[in-house]
């Protein structure tokens, strides 16, 4: 490496103010998850223009996206007096996340480090986009090591510019190195004040790779009140002239005095993030919290880039490649993502989420599939990523329908037809027998055994409940044949979707080609509920299967029935847990009135936000044991998308059509709840509040808003049909629902990573005049407890058969030793 130091008048002038910063105050945002720093755990800080992902030991990776400028960075200290070299990795205690920041501390008996990470909001593109601020307090003075190895690697498939080499400039207390590639306009900078350089080998020497090193000298007393900032930038990542070293330097050196100020652009945004948009207040604060903290996370994957702001599939170390998890642009993933960023009422992000695809859609309609941040810089339309799948096009038709009900926005729908009528269009040109098929892309699955599919119902359905939403966009556009083309195409994808069944009940994978059908039994025929416009007849002993331990795990919902001949807990389709299928079975479940084995499902995809990557929920976990999978992304975009979706779709049943003025409101809450609270639902431009609560034997809700608003309150089957309703003019409004006179329920359990499943499952309810029948399936050993809820006074004099009733509990055995044991009780009254 070049050993050189610089020095100009520019230089001379900023000399000063390039010192540690005073330190102030983190935000004290409530919404924190604190727990034990697991060294074998990830962590990630995304933003629109950075990114800082690492392990819980504290090392990390830096991305100024789209490029890694530095990776491996470690810490080791020395205390005068004491010799030893501490490696403060070691030592890492505790993670502390919120929203605008993460804090590792590393605690020895002589010394504390704290690592603070953020993303700024208000800095230009690749200057300080991504920030670390280091604390120390020592009993003596010490000298802190930060340790990296320079990266300069853009993001794949992008060609890069060999390995990086080194100066470094010392200003003021500090230093800045400049990292130089093999293209003289693509370089970076990496600077600390209050920090001295490591070695840099002369070129006389020997060729050796070194890390690059910041030697911060603390002094207790005189710095223990102040930050030392990492400070990073890059230029010319298109490999052209953009800034000199020199501008480069000083755009640096400008962040670098306005560390605090960059900081509290992101603290403010996260401390007023929920001011607008959706929360729940519930008996269960961890649901509570993990629906925040999913739309958090959802904010985080949007990344900014020239053609636009779009949302990244997911995030987590590259190591030695150039991939940051899924940290690039998805079709399917944002498009399902969009269904909770409705939910929770961001239409805004929609817009911008939909804009940034349809500016890759093809001329022919459909839309893309996978697009890289660097994708300018390649032939990428020659690379077989840009429109590799196939279900983002109807994914579009319906994302589009569930946008303009939410929130009455009609005229972005007429900005947009044109592309709405393309993607359709795509879908009727590429089918068999008059259904959407796999000819043009995968479906769901990249890989299957023996091959791949021709038809998945997955698709299949998708492409119905797309004509369903094409017939409804269309009447708003007021093209008559289209919207009866299209609710005819519907219908007859309706009929055809019932050749899918089997004899056993099950809803086969797929057809293939020859017209025989791939019936293994899978998850996903559970798409077909998703949009509540489709439902797939007799298919209750499809449901029993999804909510029993064949399919169940205690962490979420297998892909593939255990047992199954192709049946592997490891592979990526045949029979691992992801968040995104245990999404979608849980809203099936809600949807058709399976509300226990729902619960059991949005339950476990909320408890994921503690399980690896504090805040954040991975993308796939093992099917036999609760651990997440080696590459799996541990901050996955749709994985928080179906906290959300089943949460405000299906356990509160809320879903709007601004257009109509109708709102369903539909719950199916727990038996041990008693109320709930839902705050800035977003019907069109106005914010409802909503209360609900158990009084005698009725649920008593009540919306308000705070000004009057033209609405009708319906339940499911009247929303779904569309039926007539009488809305009111009102800043109140109220619907009753009767109560079952008995409700039972099992209370969720903590589950300890490494566990195989071994919780109750409740399988299915069978409600009489007076009698209730429950079929569980329950584990060997400990008696299984049901909770039992009464709301009927002529329910108090209660017979239970196949339990021992303790109080509000019912106590059901499983058998002696083995596994599972179905067990039937039966509740009369």
């Amino acid at each position: 490496m070049l050993l050189s130091f610089l020095a100009s008048p520019a230089l001379a002038a900023v000399q000063t103010s390039f010192t540690p910063v005073q330190s102030f105050s983190l935000s004290g945002n409530p919404l924190e998850i604190c727990q034990p720093a697991q060294s074998n755990r990830p962590f990630s800080v995304p933003g629109a223009r950075g990114a800082i992902l690492g392990q819980q030991d504290g090392s990390f990776e830096l991305w100024l996206l789209p490029v890694k400028i530095l990776h491996n960075v470690r810490l080791t200290a020395t205390l005068e007096g004491y010799e030893t070299t501490i490696n403060l990795n070691d030592h890492a205690s505790q993670i502390e996340v919120r929203p605008d920041h993460t804090t590792i501390t590393y605690s020895h008996a002589a010394i504390t480090v704290k690592q603070h990470m953020f993303i700024p909001r208000a800095t230009e593109s690749n200057v300080a986009t991504a920030m670390v601020l280091f604390e120390i307090h020592a009993v003596k003075p010490a000298v802190v090591t930060l340790q990296f190895e320079p990266s300069m690697e853009r993001q794949w498939p992008a060609p890069n510019f060999g390995r990086p080499s080194a100066s470094w400039t010392s200003i003021g207390t500090g230093g800045i190195y400049t990292l130089a590639t093999d293209n003289p306009n693509f370089f970076g900078m990496v600077g600390m004040p209050g920090s001295d350089r490591g070695e840099l080998r002369p070129y006389q020497e020997r060729p050796k790779t070194l890390p690059l090193e910041f030697h911060i000298r603390y002094e207790p007393g005189r710095d223990d009140h102040k930050f030392f900032p990492l400070l990073a930038a890059v230029t010319g990542v298109d490999g052209k002239p953009e800034l000199t070293q020199t501008q480069l330097r000083d755009r640096l050196l400008e962040a670098a005095a306005t560390v605090h100020e960059l900081y509290r652009s992101t603290a403010d945004f996260y401390d007023h993030f929920f001011d607008t948009r959706l929360t729940v207040h519930t008996p269960d604060k961890e649901l509570d919290e993990a629906i925040q903290w999913a739309e958090i996370s959802i904010e985080q994957a949007k990344v900014a880039s020239a053609e636009g702001s779009g949302l990244a599939g997911g995030w987590y170390t590259s190591g030695d490649s150039a991939r940051p998890g899924f940290g690039w642009f998805f079709g399917r993933d944002t498009l399902w993502t969009l269904y909770a960023v409705n939910s929770y009422g961001d239409f805004q992000l929609s817009r911008e989420a939909m804009d940034f695809l349809l500016a890759h859609q093809r001329a022919d309609g459909k839309m893309m599939h996978e697009y890289s941040q660097t994708a300018g810089l390649v032939d990428w339309a020659k690379l077989p990523y840009l429109y590799a799948a196939a279900d983002s096009t109807p994914l579009f038709v319906m994302q589009m329908a569930d946008y303009v009900k939410a929130s009455g926005d009609v005229g972005y729908l007429q900005e947009r037809w044109d592309n709405v009528k393309r993607a359709y269009a795509f879908t009727r040109a590429h089918t068999t027998h008059g259904v959407y098929d796999n000819s043009q892309g995968t479906g769901w699955v990249e890989e299957w055994l023996p091959k791949l599919p021709h038809q998945e119902i997955y698709l299949a359905a998708l492409d119905q409940q797309s004509c369903e939403s094409m017939a409804m966009l269309a009447q708003v556009m007021h093209d008559e044949s289209l919207a009866s083309s299209a609710a005819q195409q519907a219908s007859v994808i309706r009929e055809y979707l019932l050749r899918f069944r089997s004899s056993d009940g099950f809803y086969s994978f797929s057809r293939n080609s020859d017209d025989s059908f791939d019936a293994r039994h899978t998850i996903f025929p559970s798409v077909a509920w998703w949009s509540g416009l489709l439902t797939l007849p007799r298919a209750d002993a499809m449901f029993d299967l999804w909510a029993g331990p064949g399919f169940a795990t205690d962490w979420g919902v297998r892909s593939m029935e255990q047992g199954a001949e192709t049946y592997d807990p490891m592979s990526y389709h045949h029979g691992s847990v992801w968040p995104l299928y245990t999404g979608w079975a849980a809203l099936a479940e809600y949807r058709v009135g399976r509300p226990q084995a729902g619960f059991a499902s949005l339950r476990q995809n909320a408890a994921l936000t503690w399980l690896q990557d504090p805040g954040a929920t991975t993308e796939v976990l093992s099917g036999e044991f609760y651990q997440p999978l080696g590459r799996s992304s541990s901050h996955q975009l749709w994985s928080s998308a179906m906290v959300l979706s089943p949460a405000v779709r299906g356990l509160f049943g809320i879903e709007a059509d601004v257009l109509t003025n109708r709102l369903r409101v539909d719950p199916q809450l727990p038996a041990q709840w008693t109320e709930a609270s839902i705050k800035n639902i977003l019907f069109g431009k106005i914010r409802l509040d909503l209360h609900m609560k158990r009084v005698a034997s009725n649920l008593e809700i009540e919306v308000t808003s705070q000004d009057p608003i033209k609405l009708c309150l319906q339940r499911s089957d009247d929303f779904f049909r569309r039926a007539p309703c009488n809305a009111i003019e009102a800043s109140t409004h109220h619907l009753r629902i009767p109560l079952p006179a008995v409700e039972v329920g099992l209370a969720p359990q903590q589950v300890q990573p490494g566990v195989s499943t071994e919780l109750p499952k409740l399988i299915r309810e069978e409600k009489g005049d007076r009698t209730l029948r429950i079929l569980l399936a329950v584990p060997a050993g400990e008696a299984s407890r049901v909770y039992l809820r009464t709301n009927s006074r002529v329910a108090q004099n209660l017979t239970v058969k196949g339990g021992q009733r303790q109080q509000d509990w019912i106590l059901v055995r499983g058998g002696e030793s083995g596994g599972y044991s179905e067990r039937t009780v039966e509740i009369s009254w």
